[in-house]
């Protein structure tokens, strides 16, 4: 966990710096225009094999044979995706009524020329449960991706910009998990007796399936609603919101996928260390979220400036929104791992059904009826997929509530101190410059949050202690 997790904090550093110095540089429009194409990109991607490798990881006995196998499957069907985006581009620019959409799509079809590569390495690799050559090509990947992009931005070439960034990031984390993983070899094409690996990898689908549906609904909706300026201003908004269950929840997530495997035919194991996994995530994502809400107009006018003061209220919603989705997204690998991949896929169709609906009624009132719909509708969402995982996992909602109960007391302490100093800075330096009164928020919610911690819960803080030395921890 410290070298997967470490690594993507390390990586996603470096991407962020990257990242609002080019939102600074670029308009919300670019990131409109950009946003009409993840749709695409998010539906094919679903399907472009990393199931398969997952089932790769969960069995118990691999051959050299397997291996070859499931490359010649990833070649295959990535082949495919990129035949199909080509063939989608029109489509999808007919649709947006933005014609630039086609051309974005046609060049973002290369992307699928790596993933066969990364998707083999990434199994070889965690079925060994080495994180530390993973970590080495995330952070090359991150870098590449980080100077492409501040490339792009500064040489004026707009949406552009969005595009060959991930493009590089792509080639090299590919590049580094193939050297890593010893995984340069000839493709077989004979798929006789990959039939549970294809099993596996298409229930796993299904539930990425309904994930997008769930994930995209709201830039599909919006999309036909909202020019790419608004558009622009909803999708980053979401992106800051998401920064910690998009980039740092997955690859916990990851890792837990692997770990359980292996303790997989002990469901009181994977209870225990699911509930825990779940606390010591919770003590993270909760002041991180809270703090978003209270700091959202400093922390928007700081890191990406006057032009995007629109996004403020947006950011607020969707933040107090996040940690429903935070404690969601963290069922699917124990169920997974279970061989309950079905799981994730009915829990997945619920959440389309209740997200899209809520983003249908919300659309109309902008940006922020958007927000408030993720509002609305994820913990209803939450509730249901609770009732149906907990019981697979082996885990009770009391458990449940109590992991994350510390977390949740101290960062609404928390929220409301900020919020409240927030308003007295204000009254007292009307002019204050934003990064100066962030940085003064940010450090009163550090010294509350931290201080609750430490004196109301001081066996969460040990035990995320015991979690970072590696050290022994209860049953």
């Amino acid at each position: 966990m410290i070298w997967r997790s470490g690594s993507q904090i390390l990586a996603q550093s470096v991407q962020w710096v990257a990242t609002f110095l080019v939102i600074r540089i670029l308009n919300p429009q670019d990131y409109g225009l950009y946003a009409m194409t993840g749709v695409v990109l998010v539906f094919l991607n679903m399907l472009n094999g990393y199931g398969l490798a997952s089932g790769l990881i969960r069995d118990e006995t691999v051959t050299p044979l397997h291996i070859r196998q499931l490359f010649g499957m990833l070649i295959v069907v990535n082949g495919g995706l990129a035949l199909a985006q080509l063939l989608l581009a029109p489509l999808a620019a007919a649709y947006y009524r933005q014609p630039e959409v086609a051309q974005l799509l046609r060049v973002q079809a290369l992307l699928y020329a790596t993933t066969p590569f990364s998707a083999l390495s990434y199994a070889l690799l965690s079925r060994r449960m080495d994180f530390r050559r993973q970590a080495a090509a995330n952070i090359a990947g991150a870098m590449a991706g980080a100077a492409t992009a501040l490339t792009g931005a500064l040489a004026g070439l707009g949406v552009w910009t969005l595009v060959f960034a991930p493009l590089a990031l792509y080639l090299v984390r590919a590049t580094m998990l193939t050297w890593g993983a010893r995984a340069l070899m000839w493709p077989s094409f004979d798929f006789r007796g990959t039939r549970h690996l294809v099993g596996f990898g298409g229930a796993m689908a299904t539930g990425q399936f309904f994930w997008f549906l769930q994930s995209q609904a709201d830039v599909f909706i919006a999309g036909r609603w909202f020019d790419p300026h608004r558009l622009g201003i909803y999708t980053t908004a979401l992106f800051l919101a998401q920064v910690f269950v998009s980039k740092i929840v997955p690859p916990l997530n990851e890792v837990a996928f692997s770990a359980y495997a292996r303790i997989q035919h002990d469901q009181q194991a994977i209870g225990a260390a699911f509930v825990r996994a779940v606390r010591i995530i919770m003590v993270a994502a909760m002041p991180f979220y809270l703090g978003l809400a209270a700091t959202a107009e400093p922390l928007v006018l700081t890191m990406l400036g006057t032009k995007w003061a629109d996004a403020v209220p947006v950011v607020w919603l969707l933040a107090l929104a996040m940690p429903f989705m935070t404690l969601q997204v963290l069922y699917s690998p124990a169920c997974d791992a279970q061989g309950r991949p079905g799981i994730a896929a009915r829990n997945g169709a619920g959440g389309a059904a209740i997200l899209a609906t809520a983003f249908l009624v919300g659309v109309r009132w902008g940006p922020e009826g958007l927000a408030w719909s993720w509002l609305a509708a994820y913990p209803l969402y939450l509730a249901i997929s609770s009732w149906r995982s907990l019981p697979v996992i082996g885990a009770s909602p009391r458990a449940l509530a109590a992991a994350i109960a510390p977390a949740v007391g101290a960062a609404l302490v928390m929220g409301v101190i900020v919020h409240l100093a927030d308003l007295a800075l204000v009254a007292a330096v009307p002019a204050i410059p934003p990064p100066l009164r962030l940085a003064v928020l940010v450090a009163i919610g550090a010294v509350v949050y931290g201080g609750w911690m430490l004196l109301l819960a001081r066996a969460t803080m040990r035990e995320l202690i015991k979690v970072i030395r590696k050290q022994p921890l209860p049953g």
